[in-house]
């Protein structure tokens, strides 16, 4: 249940938590909190397919508000709603746990991931399905595809003691031909910066050559840049065998793409930080590391003051979760602000975690706390919509592009995946119409490069993270690359 308000002037629109209630302020938070309580029914018919098919499902938490809340009230056990990290890994768990096929919502590159992942593990006989029989694209996966990408990986390749450290957000094909040319690694926003420190620690005079994102590039330049200004022991305790000598050289050997931006995130900069600063001095930042400079840094502040946070998209919906359950434990305030930086789609985990926080646990019920999340984005930054029913939906208006207070913050790559295509697919999978389905299936890249197929290569970069994740340190095989290739 929800009732609504008009936000004062023209200011960012806002969605108020409470524990029974929701209060949208604008038109975008109106479409936003419509179906963050989704019809029963739909949601009986969705878990009643999970079930009948025997089907796991894997989601960003970019996904459309719609398909997040129907996901998010589902009862089935197989469903998992996470950042691009998390995604591979809980399809192997899934398949592991028994499942007949894996639904991946998200953009091409995650279910090349997923696809890639569950074959290394030993079930390339087990479904993998898209929900869209066209491609999902994403602005990253292609920057990294262009020929400028091309030519910096030559750069690189010709470097001694190079290692290429590539996002996740990127195709299954640019990680293999990547890796063929010279070692190479993924990462993800919330495990870039302690991997590079890591490798630099393992492989002395170590050239890292980072992309496609040049946000997160010019970001992470920043943050290495910053540790040389902070004293030995705040540098050790980031990473033991690091001071501020050994961090400047990693500095002057810290090479970034300058030609890739996600373009949801490119549209925080410094006008919607002008405008986060005037219209919400108080508010906690929680942004994520592919944000531009402006916002970065001054969410980088916030986190330095214990008020906000950089990262990944779990690491923002962690920092919230935090926050207000301290609240619930006894914090002085009673109303809290949250400026969101990043695609919108966070807020229906957002206000799942805070919902349950205020109107459950040990400590009872706090009627008495509010959350606030602020959406740094046009304030009708919404589509209209045919059906009588839903007279808006969220998303940024037909020809309005981006606007300077944010409107194109939305993805409209993750928003192919709707709920009436998953449901279409589901009624689909098993019934003998399998002909139908090829072109759900992601991408299998089984060309050769170098003797080995391309899912092969490329897959083996995310081992390397995996392994990575593991251990904390590079995996030895990835290290006697590096030291034994010849730039």
């Amino acid at each position: 249940m929800f009732t609504t308000a008009t936000p004062s002037g023209d200011g960012f629109p806002s969605l108020v938590i409470r524990a029974e209630a929701l209060e949208p302020r604008g038109a975008f938070a109106e479409a936003q909190a419509r179906y963050l309580d989704p019809d029963p029914e739909r949601v009986g018919r969705l878990a009643s397919l999970l079930r009948e098919k025997n089907i796991g499902v894997v989601a960003h938490f970019y996904m459309d508000p719609e398909l997040q809340g129907a996901l998010s009230a589902c009862d089935w056990p197989h469903i998992h709603i996470a950042d691009s990290l998390e995604m591979a890994g809980r399809s192997v768990e899934m398949v592991q746990a028994g499942v007949s096929a894996i639904v991946v919502l998200g953009v091409d590159f995650m279910s090349e991931n997923v696809r890639a992942m569950t074959d290394a593990a030993g079930y390339d006989h087990l479904p993998v399905y898209r929900v869209c029989d066209r491609p999902i694209g994403c602005t990253l996966a292609d920057a990294a595809r262009s020929p400028e990408y091309t030519e910096y990986l030559a750069e690189a390749s010709a470097a001694p003691r190079s290692l290429h450290v590539i996002y996740v957000n990127t195709g299954l094909d640019i990680k293999a031909r990547a890796h063929a040319a010279l070692p190479t690694i993924t990462c993800t926003s919330s495990n870039l910066v302690r991997m590079i420190l890591q490798a630099s620690a393992q492989v002395p005079d170590l050239n890292v050559w980072y992309g496609p994102d040049s946000y997160m590039g010019e970001n992470l330049r920043y943050l290495l840049t910053s540790l040389r200004e902070l004293g030995p022991e705040a540098v050790h305790a980031l990473h033991p065998e690091h001071d501020r000598n050994s961090v400047e050289r990693l500095v002057e050997r810290l090479h970034r793409f300058r030609h890739g931006i996600c373009l949801v995130h490119h549209s925080f900069g410094d006008r919607v930080v002008e405008l986060v600063e005037r219209d919400h001095p108080d508010a906690m930042i929680a942004a994520h590391l592919e944000v531009p400079g402006e916002m970065f840094q001054s969410a980088l502040l916030a986190q330095q003051r214990g008020e906000g946070v950089v990262g990944s998209t779990a690491n923002i919906l962690g920092f919230i979760t935090d926050k207000v359950r301290e609240t619930v434990a006894g914090g002085e305030r009673r109303h809290l602000k949250f400026v969101l930086g990043t695609e919108p789609g966070m807020v229906t985990s957002i206000v799942r975690r805070t919902r349950s926080l205020l109107s459950g646990g040990e400590k009872g019920e706090r009627s008495d706390v509010s959350v606030e999340i602020i959406f740094p984005v046009a304030s009708d930054a919404v589509a209209r919509s045919d059906d009588e029913s839903l007279r808006i939906v969220p998303g940024v208006l037909p020809g309005e592009g981006c606007s300077t207070s944010g409107g194109c913050s939305v993805c409209p790559y993750m928003k192919m995946n709707s709920l009436e295509a998953f449901l279409s697919l589901l009624e689909r999978v098993g019934s003998g119409r399998a002909a139908e389905l090829q072109g759900f299936a992601p991408h299998t890249y089984s060309e050769r490069i170098e003797g080995r197929t391309v899912a092969e290569l490329g897959g083996e970069t995310i081992l390397h993270m995996r392994a990575y994740q593991e251990t904390g340190r590079l995996p030895d095989a990835l290290v006697e690359d590096i030291l034994t290739r010849r730039g």
